[in-house]
């Protein structure tokens, strides 16, 4: 009987795919991509942390080709933008031969988000301990604990108190007797103002009822209580400055630059001020590391009654010659893409994109004719907008190329109009776009169709269907063919949506017409205030990170297509100065989420005479 390739039909669930394999030791994906033995760390056979050494080692490597995916507004399920990110390289690495790595977000794995929490929450109890403490301390006393006397009798600075030291003019101050009694009460006593205290506390958790707690309950805090929440730990700022450092030195001043607060007097108070940002570096040593891991596609050959485990086939071969090789080889994979996974800020609430470290240290890997392909949180209106104009500014990195993925075609060419703003929007920006149009088997040829002739209207370079979902790599060999042209063509110059010095409301505003179409932009009072005062303190130059529904372009996520004339209304106003950015938060935004009436753990189980995870999808 004839061998021949074939695949399960249904498409199994994501982790009956994933433990139906053997994966390749870490070893062999590092070496795939030149990396020594002393150039990584691993956390078991299948996942290792890259060196930040690495970079400096290849600091002459011509980058790659730079390539993002980015989508149309989601439904509830996702319109398939991390099954396109890996369909295509695999496509670029297993069928055209190209050298190519994946940069994704990070799902806990090797503890980096446990790291962010525990260092999120520890800033936070640094607050309220040193809130409390200059609130129940006279100057000498707080001076006198924050500088005890050795052993010696001497008094001496820790090494971080050196930077405040710094910020208040008194950099050569050695000794802590010899300060006037009015540098030690400056240099002591923070004067933190409770009610301008930003810093929340976070938890990986969609807990809705945390979205509001009363602090400070306690009998010994009594007198001291103060209303406060929880957000999501992907929100957090420590989440967006891992994603945004170039560098483990840059890493370590944004953490420090972290404003929490404002004193009294109207300056902004830092982790630096804190004392506590050199505890914050520690504790994040390692998430700082971007995870190395491997991206698989599970098909399967008929031989003759069976079927056998096949993966992938060798670029410019024919199906028999493939299946020939499959037979030939087992289990050896052919579509084992290298994966840097690295940062997951959500894109609704936080900038949406992984790492900058992750894409640079990639792009040197693959060298200058390879690819590196990463993907921006939601819909473009939400994660490219937030990669362009925060991403981009941040890494200096400019993109080659912009894949937009359209799933939802039951609409046809009415449900285009969504697609067609998204194109828009990102071809703004002077890059290529192309569509990728995910096919399943309820799509009809006519459906198809219309949907790429409508992106083509719309400004698209190219529009393509794909069936990486059901066939891996082999289903985006198109796309990937039309991406490689894409990043080889001559392209206009690419340029932000707005310049740097533009007053924040002004920002503001034109992210809400140009990008959503909004008519107008309404701002609370304290919305407004909040404005004022982060550009008194000089943050008015950042970028503006917009915490908005996923689900419209729209405050409200029950507006579909592409909706014009609505008034976008901004109800608050936050700095994250360490990450580089200001946070406009739209309409009835949550900063946590919480769990609907029926959450995934129903279907959730451990089969205990196997160990096997079941029923994650």
């Amino acid at each position: 009987m004839a061998k021949r390739l074939s695949v399960r039909d249904p498409v199994p669930s994501d982790i009956d795919i994933a433990q139906s394999l053997d994966p390749l030791p870490i070893t062999e994906i590092a070496q795939s991509l030149g990396l020594d033995d002393d150039d990584f760390i691993t956390y078991g056979p299948t996942k290792a942390k890259v060196k930040l050494e690495v970079l400096e080692k290849h600091r002459d490597t011509p980058n790659g080709n730079y390539v993002i995916v980015a989508g149309i507004t989601p439904t509830p399920l996702g319109e398939g933008k991390s099954t396109t990110t890996v369909g295509l390289c695999q496509a670029l690495g297993a069928y055209l031969g190209k050298r190519a790595v994946t940069c994704e977000f990070n799902l806990h794995l090797t503890g980096d988000i446990h790291a962010i929490t525990a260092a999120t929450n520890l800033m936070a109890a640094a607050i309220e301990a040193r809130a409390f403490h200059e609130a129940t301390q006279s100057d000498a006393a707080l001076f006198g604990r924050l500088c005890p006397a050795g052993r010696d009798g001497a008094r001496r600075f820790a090494p971080i108190m050196r930077r405040r030291l710094a910020k208040l003019g008194l950099e050569g101050a050695a000794d802590p007797d010899a300060l006037s009694e009015e540098d030690r009460r400056r240099f002591a006593r923070l004067d933190i103002d409770p009610a301008t205290i930003t810093w929340r506390r976070v938890l990986d958790t969609n807990d809705r009822f945390l979205r509001g707690v009363t602090l400070g309950r306690g009998p010994k805090e009594a007198g001291h209580e103060r209303e406060s929440g929880f957000d999501i730990a992907v929100a957090s700022e420590i989440m967006a400055v891992l994603a945004l450092a170039g560098s483990l030195p840059d890493f370590r001043e944004r953490l420090g630059a972290m404003v929490f607060a404002s004193s009294k007097a109207g300056e902004p108070l830092t982790a630096d001020d804190l004392g506590v940002s050199g505890a914050l570096a520690v504790l994040l040593k390692d998430a700082i590391l971007p995870t190395l891991m491997q991206a698989r596609f599970l098909c399967f050959y008929q031989e003759g009654e069976g079927w056998k485990e096949g993966r992938g086939r060798t670029p410019d071969c024919s199906l028999e010659e493939s299946i020939a090789q499959l037979v030939g080889r087992g289990s050896t994979t052919l579509e084992a893409t290298p994966v840097l996974v690295h940062a997951g800020p959500f894109a609704n609430i936080a900038h949406g994109n992984s790492s900058v470290i992750a894409d640079r240290l990639a792009l040197k890997l693959v060298g200058p004719e390879g690819y590196v392909v990463t993907e921006a949180g939601f819909g473009a209106d939400i994660g490219l907008e937030k990669f362009m104009n925060i991403k981009c500014r941040a890494s200096g990195l400019t993109p080659s190329a912009v894949v937009l993925v359209a799933t939802d075609v039951a609409l046809t060419r009415a449900g285009c109009a969504n697609l067609a703003r998204h194109v828009a929007n990102a071809a703004a920006y002077g890059l290529p776009v192309l569509v990728a149009i995910n096919r399943f088997a309820t799509d009809t040829d006519a459906e198809l169709e219309a949907v790429r002739e409508e992106a083509l209207a719309a400004g698209a370079r190219a529009a393509v269907v794909c069936r990486h979902h059901a066939l891996g790599g082999e289903g985006a060999v198109d796309l990937a063919q039309a991406v490689v042209e894409a990043c080889a063509a001559p392209r206009p110059e690419f340029r932000f949506l707005y310049p740097p010095e533009m007053p924040i409301e002004e920002k503001i505003r034109t992210i809400a017409v140009k990008t959503y179409g909004a008519a107008s932009v309404s701002f609370t009072p304290e919305a407004l205030a909040s404005i004022a005062r982060f550009t008194e303190q000089g943050f008015g130059n950042l970028p503006v990170c917009m915490a908005k529904t996923q689900y419209s372009f729209s405050n409200d996520p029950a507006a579909k297509g592409a909706p014009t004339g609505f008034d976008l209304r901004v109800r608050e106003v936050r700095a994250s100065a360490g990450a580089g950015f200001i946070v406009p938060v739209c309409g009835d935004m949550m900063m946590m989420p919480g769990l609907p009436t029926r959450p995934a753990f129903f279907e959730i189980d451990l089969d205990t005479a196997t160990g096997r995870v079941l029923g994650l999808s």
